[in-house]
């Protein structure tokens, strides 16, 4: 195929699994009962953020068991590099989320410089609430923290993907969270 190619298909026969499917799954059900319990009776507004966001969205969308809106915002730091710069904002929100309680979903809390940026933003624009819900969070205590209503999971401070999370812009698609073997990790 091409040397980029052969090299996400050899990261990913070396990487270490961290979370199963089952582990996701389970995760996604304590977040949704808990996104349930929190936000039944209101006029919800659930952000998934682009790209990493599409798959936790997609996973607990199902779940929840009230009236919503879906929306999408698109920003990024990484686009498909394993090292994050300045935030590009791709695509805003086409609903109106003034007096709304948006759940923004994205995949990793990280550095959290992206998803305070986009909290800011929905504040900006006069929601009533903003919670964040991410699938995996990273244990280490760079770059800044926004609030996190709904956390799935927790994983040590290496290169993950798979559940919406890439390695140079594959593996999205992986059932499992993987971690970048220590000796490869970038």
């Amino acid at each position: 195929m091409n040397e980029l190619y052969d090299e996400v298909v050899s990261v990913m026969d070396a990487a270490d699994l961290l979370h199963d499917r089952a582990e996701v799954e389970a995760a996604c059900d304590r977040m949704a009962d808990a996104i349930n319990r929190d936000m039944k009776d209101r006029d919800v507004v659930v952000l998934c953020i682009m790209n990493g966001g599409l798959v936790a969205s997609g996973m607990l969308l199902p779940r929840l068991r009230f009236p919503l809106r879906v929306d999408y915002m698109h920003v990024s730091r990484y686009r498909e590099r394993t090292l994050g710069d300045e935030l590009h904002w791709k695509v805003e929100p086409t609903n109106e989320l003034a007096g709304k309680d948006v759940i923004v979903v994205d995949d990793i809390l990280d550095e959290g410089y992206t998803l305070e940026a986009i909290i800011r933003f929905c504040e900006d624009q006069s929601a009533a609430s903003v919670n964040a819900a991410v699938l995996v969070q990273k244990r280490h205590d760079r770059g800044v923290r926004p609030p996190v209503a709904y956390i799935g999971l927790e994983v040590p401070d290496r290169y993950v993907f798979g559940y919406g999370m890439d390695y140079k812009g594959y593996w999205r698609n992986a059932a499992g969270i993987y971690a970048v073997a220590e000796t490869n990790d970038t």
